[in-house]
């Protein structure tokens, strides 16, 4: 019965009725900046902590569970100082941009973006990036230059190693193989980022050929590009090193002393380059303050339940773990839907040699799990650290930037879905 404590495994078993917040928080961060954008811009920070003290009190006061939260904030600070760290260190680094870009130019780009988001994860890739790729089209940027970033740069693209997105690296921590991933997404990450950045070619070259050609040519006769900053570089390569090989507690020190030292180090005439400031971050650290506390029931209860929904197949695990990752923070998603799968084979995900034994003879969901995880953040603004970051930047930049419903109904489900209907079809089994 939910309400109570599930006896297996310790883990709080939360009453349905309790994931209300965290849909009243979506439903906030969707409608108000729309209809009343004042409000929420003076108050959102107390609408979301608010709504995720409820569910608080709800695990300290009625489920006695207050192990549960201290983990929860325990994995959002981990969040919030590794995005933040990036964050300050890419704001450091100018990459000079003259002339605009034409499609082409953007589509190697967004290629460019999808590879080294690997390397570098998606949230360094996307502060990285974001800043040149809005100066880049500033005489012509609209909402699909924002979706397009997003779903390429902050989430498909780093789909080829645990660096690249937090499930991955939760995965590679629990067992997976470092390249494991790597061999056997490969196709699919191909083919989504080349259908992505084809359908993203006719967007973008019916945007360029409406400016005026004698601009056009104007415009983007001499593109070039200026890397300054580079020592901000050492630091980005701490960051990520600390996170590879760093124990708890030390990682967050590393990272944040690598990102305040970067700080202080970067010239001024670079952060006024990047009109560089807090407010972006500031804005993402109190959303998913919110969003971290109000998913701890929603999370919890698919833990528990995930039997009892006839999850079976493969594409079952794909399509629902990427639904729930779209609006989920999709680290835990991803573990709760691998934990389900080791379940069906009365397997155990914390045993090394079940995990090695779950790949060579259950492998298929492993890459479901990856696939819908990793791509399916790109669906909304929530599904992924980086989304909101990228908006909360082009918007600071006062570019055009899709509202929650337009970025959902005018691009992810249009571009995304069908992408995903041929990724489910030719390499996910039924």
């Amino acid at each position: 019965m939910a309400g109570g404590t599930h006896p297996a495994s310790m883990i709080p078993d939360p009453n349905p009725i309790m994931a209300l917040p965290f849909a009243a928080l979506l439903l906030c961060i969707a409608v108000m900046p729309m209809l009343f954008p004042h409000i929420w811009e003076k108050h959102y920070q107390k609408i979301a902590v608010s709504l995720g003290a409820l569910c608080v009190v709800y695990y300290l006061a009625g489920l006695h569970a207050p192990g549960r939260m201290l983990h929860i904030a325990g994995e959002y600070l981990s969040f919030i100082v590794f995005i933040g760290s990036l964050f300050t260190v890419a704001g450091g680094i100018h990459i000079r941009v003259k002339g605009e870009s034409t499609p082409s130019v953007n589509c190697l780009f967004l290629v460019v973006g999808a590879l080294l988001a690997n390397l570098i994860g998606t949230t360094g890739a996307s502060m990285l990036l974001i800043r040149p790729w809005v100066r880049s089209n500033k005489y012509r940027y609209t909402g699909f230059h924002t979706a397009f970033f997003i779903f390429l740069v902050s989430n498909v693209g780093g789909c080829l190693t645990p660096i690249g997105d937090p499930p991955l690296f939760l995965g590679y921590l629990k067992g997976v193989p470092f390249w494991w991933v790597s061999q056997h997404c490969w196709p699919a990450w191909l083919t989504a980022v080349a259908m992505i950045t084809g359908i993203f070619y006719l967007f973008d070259r019916t945007n360029f050929v409406r400016a005026p050609r004698a601009i056009r040519e104007k415009e983007t006769a001499h593109e070039s590009f200026k890397i300054e900053g580079l020592q901000s570089f050492i630091a980005l390569a701490v960051i990520l090193l600390s996170v590879v090989y760093a124990p708890p507690v030390l990682r967050e020190v590393i990272m944040a002393g690598a990102a305040f030292i970067s700080h202080k180090r970067t010239l001024r005439p670079i952060h006024d380059a990047n009109h560089f400031s807090f407010g972006p971050i500031r804005e993402v650290a109190w959303l998913f303050a919110g969003i971290f506390m109000t998913m701890v029931p929603a999370l919890d209860y698919l833990q528990l339940h995930a039997s009892t929904l006839g999850l079976r197949s493969p594409q079952q695990f794909y399509w629902l773990s990427g639904a729930l990752s779209g609006v989920l923070d999709n680290a835990p998603t991803y573990l709760a839907f691998i934990s389900a799968a080791f379940g069906l084979r009365n397997l155990d995900l914390n045993n090394a040699a079940h995990v090695s034994q779950f790949l060579d003879q259950h492998g298929i969901y492993v890459i479901a799990v990856s696939l819908g995880s990793v791509f399916f953040g790109a669906m909304t603004y929530i599904g992924n650290g980086p989304n909101l970051m990228v908006k909360a930047i082009a918007d600071h930049a006062k570019v055009h930037t899709p509202s929650f419903f337009g970025y959902v109904f005018r691009f992810s489900l249009p571009v995304l879905v069908p992408v995903f209907l041929v990724i489910a079809r030719f390499y996910i089994a039924k």
